[in-house]
């Protein structure tokens, strides 16, 4: 049962979910995130991911979801915070009634799991986070297995990166590595594993349009980053650079906009 915990002021538990909500290096030395939105909570909560607290407001009459919520809830701490504390801590222009405090599972690639033919997203140093909540989204809509981040990027445990998602971040094994190199390695592990595996990068000078390469195999995506594309090191790594037909005045499309047409045509050709 959880432990019941009032909160009056700002103090330093107040502070830690303040600097949980705004301060990247914090989060990543709790080792926890900030989680608020309903899709999102009940993906956690769906996929058993480790919830350490709830928070909510003691003066607010909560609904039917939060109630069966805080009911079945298996966190270790309940803050019931007084007056407008949670209007201070939540980002939504309605007072979230419930924020979650959601502990970070580790960078193991192994939790990237196929049953079928392996799809995997390798999204490289992305700079927005609006479009990495996007691409997680399109990830879970449209079959991919898991994502993985690399390099100089935005935090994937950003708030505003998970409310991009509307509850998909918890469904989509999402993990950080440090480099090519590494990725690299892991994709020669899974070449073990998954026979005929191919490395697709994207690049709008790319040698074969997207429908026409062969997306039915085991395939990791490579997507560059939104301003500068594919590395060399990662075009290196490449089977195939597929290109996305366009007509019209545009030269490109946006990071988000481009993968999802990628994933989907590999659904399309899957199906």
């Amino acid at each position: 049962m959880a432990k019941l915990i009032p909160i009056y002021s700002e103090n330093n538990d107040f502070q830690k979910f303040e600097v949980l909500k705004r301060n990247r290096n914090k989060r990543h030395k709790y080792q926890e995130f900030f989680v608020e939105g309903v899709r999102n909570i009940n993906g956690a909560i769906r996929q058993r991911w480790t919830i350490q607290a709830f928070l909510y407001a003691k003066d607010k009459k909560l609904s039917q979801w939060g109630t069966d919520i805080l009911a079945s809830s298996t966190a270790k701490f309940h803050y019931e915070l007084h007056g407008d504390l949670m209007d201070k801590l939540s980002d939504k222009e309605e007072t979230s009634e419930l924020i979650a405090v959601v502990s970070m599972p580790p960078d193991d690639p192994s939790r990237i799991q196929a049953n079928g033919p392996l799809l995997a997203v390798v999204f490289d140093r992305p700079s927005n986070r609006g479009n990495l909540g996007t691409i997680l989204r399109s990830c879970d809509a449209l079959g991919a297995h898991g994502l993985i981040l690399t390099g100089h990027a935005v935090d994937l445990y950003d708030p505003e990166t998970i409310r991009a998602t509307m509850g998909s971040f918890f469904h989509v094994p999402s993990i950080r590595m440090d480099s090519p190199q590494q990725v690299e390695a892991w994709v020669n592990r899974m070449r073990e594993e998954h026979p005929r595996l191919q490395v697709v990068g994207t690049s709008a000078h790319g040698s074969v349009n997207v429908q026409e390469a062969d997306l039915t195999r085991p395939t990791v995506l490579l997507i560059g980053n939104e301003t500068e594309g594919l590395s060399f090191k990662y075009k290196e790594m490449c089977d195939v650079l597929v290109q996305i037909p366009m007509t019209g005045s545009a030269s490109s499309l946006n990071v988000a906009s481009a993968a999802s047409i990628l994933l989907y045509e590999v659904s399309r050709q899957r199906s």
